[in-house]
């Protein structure tokens, strides 16, 4: 731990109100029914967020992660409290009216998280995530607080294995499709929903909740390694147990989150979602956590950094491994290490650990010999990153493509606009879409979905009827870390505040050009202007609750969708 110096600093940076003073009698006597002694009050006060739950197995062990953590801080001499906020399942609430909650529940968490934080008045934490909307959610809430923290991820599921082959949740959704095609029988289909999740953990590809792990380590918010840990081992139950140290020694060493999540840190971050081919969710969480801690981030950022870091990982949902694999073949720090070697991580970022990431990245084994789940530079799949932001006249803003193992890179076709993510669902399966259309989905964004709704299933459907790259996929809604085809989402401004996707009608030709980086309509700007004249705003689709606020609060997806 500390030195003699540092052991009697008061560490009590915001808790000292509560436990000095006669008049702050009442607030110990609450706190001594929960377990607190004289000594107790000596120390400093540190919250453990717990996303424990058991609406999803993502966060189903987070229980006893948390005790762990909890446990790590009384070793290093603080006095730890846990708390609990929500989860809801990505996995659970896709493709029907619960997605509508997934995005905004980020914003739950996060004000949950900085509600306690601030009202119990605790010196630092632990903040532990699993499913999708965790991660960012804790982490907002710690760029708010700003008091010392340490972000761990409850760790990824174990692959599913069905006739001797891995299988995970991707497979469950693209099965759908096959069955619907009548590639696939209906007990092929339940056989895969009985095998595709057999345990704890977040969904095992490089899909939203690993891509997200993975970039809070290389910001420098996690502990080295925790990130690629799976959940049901005793490596993650160490990584609580050394964050609930972490947290007070970063208190001991008066490191904040703004000495961490700078604008390095986030290019950091940025550099390995992309190496890693990460998820297009991964733009909407970094934008939004850099703005909770007034970092300036922008699209133009995530490009810049797309242009000169290659896509090296062989993780589905575009390759054959999952997170598992990448954990045995040596972790994230094994992947950063090598992109440190090439110059493309700033090594001299603070982290944690107190230490710099270079010196984190010099204690980290390299990748394992023989290991097939990272490439060579010299053999990259991509010779740039597979998040592409597309601009033209229906996306001014901007839009998102991931085009990880994508044979097409262009298309033009006809628009088929459908309202909601139900109408073009009813379309495919009913055989109404054809190769080389261009299927919109619009009305889903941040405001009118609302809550940006992601499109795992549509896609999924697509690809098990064959149509993965034959049609393209356009939304202003989301789509969720396992998606992949020709999709293109995030594009803003959205429909409900008149963005053009509003305007166009079926059978206008449109272009995606990842190469050009072009998303267009075929209009001209007085075509444009004359059906936006005719265009009239709907009312916010949901009259009250939190959906009706998160509406009228939420800003465009091309700044991370947040609400302050």
């Amino acid at each position: 731990m500390g030195t003699s110096d540092n052991d009697k600093k008061d560490l009590r940076i915001r808790s000292h109100v509560i436990s000095e003073g006669a008049n702050r009698v009442p607030n110990r006597a609450m706190l001594r029914a929960t377990g607190f002694t004289d000594e107790d009050f000596k120390k400093p006060m540190i919250g453990v967020a717990s996303t424990w739950s058991e609406v999803t197995p993502c966060n189903m062990h987070i229980r006893e992660l948390a005790e762990e953590a909890k446990r790590g801080a009384v070793e290093a001499g603080g006095a730890p409290m846990i708390f609990n906020t929500i989860t809801v399942s990505d996995g659970i609430s896709m493709g029907h009216e619960g997605m509508h909650y997934s995005l905004p529940s980020r914003e739950v968490i996060a004000d949950s998280i900085e509600t306690v934080i601030g009202a119990e008045r605790l010196d630092a934490y632990v903040a532990i995530g699993g499913c999708d909307k965790n991660m960012p959610g804790c982490m907002i809430a710690i760029g708010r607080t700003d008091v010392p923290a340490v972000f761990v991820y409850g760790g990824t599921i174990r692959p599913g294995n069905l006739d001797g082959k891995d299988i995970d949740i991707v497979n469950a959704f693209e099965g759908v499709g096959k069955y619907n095609k009548g590639a696939l029988d209906r007990e092929g289909l339940h056989d895969i929903e009985c095998h595709a999740c057999p345990g704890a953990g977040s969904c095992g590809g490089m899909y939203t909740a690993n891509t997200m792990s993975s970039a809070i380590e290389a910001l420098g918010m996690s502990l080295p390694g925790s990130s690629s840990n799976p959940a049901e081992t005793k490596d993650k139950l160490e990584d609580c147990r050394a964050a609930g140290a972490a947290a007070v020694e970063l208190l001991r060493k008066e490191i904040y989150p703004r000495d961490i999540m700078t604008k390095e840190a986030f290019e950091n971050a940025i550099t390995v979602v992309m190496a890693l081919g990460g998820s297009s969710n991964a733009i909407l969480h970094l934008l939004a956590m850099a703005h909770s801690i007034d970092v300036e981030l922008t699209m133009d950022d995530f490009e810049q950094i797309r242009q000169r870091v290659p896509h090296i990982a062989d993780l589905k949902p575009s390759g054959r491994f999952v997170m598992q694999d990448l954990y045995e073949a040596g972790g994230v720090p094994a992947v950063m290490k090598v992109l440190l070697e090439q110059g493309l991580l700033h090594g001299d970022c603070i982290t944690v650990t107190g230490k710099t990431l270079a010196e984190n990245l010099a204690e980290a084994e390299p990748l394992r010999e023989g290991q097939e789940v990272i490439r060579s530079f010299d053999e990259p799949f991509r010779e740039t990153g597979p998040l592409v932001v597309l601009e033209g006249n229906l996306a001014p803003e901007g839009a998102v493509a991931k085009v990880s193992g994508l044979k097409v890179s262009q298309l033009t076709g006809p628009a088929r606009v459908f309202d909601s993510e139900e109408a073009a669902t009813e379309a495919i399966l009913s055989d109404q879409i054809r190769e080389g259309d261009v299927v919109i989905i619009r009305y889903e964004g941040p405001k009118g979905g609302p809550g940006m709704p992601e499109m795992l299933s549509v896609t999924a459907i697509l690809v098990g009827k064959g149509l993965g790259e034959k049609v393209a996929l356009l939304t202003d809604g989301r789509f969720s870390g396992g998606s992949h085809g020709f999709v293109i989402g995030h594009i803003a401004p959205e429909a409900q505040v008149g963005g053009p996707i509003a305007l166009v009608h079926d059978g206008d030709m449109v272009t995606i050009d990842s190469v050009k980086r072009e998303l267009s309509v075929a209009l001209s700007e007085e075509e444009l202007a004359a059906r936006r004249a005719d265009w009239k705003e709907r009312p916010l689709p949901v009259a009250r609750g939190v959906l009706n606020k998160y509406s009228r609060l939420v800003s465009s997806a091309s700044r991370g969708a947040v609400t302050d």
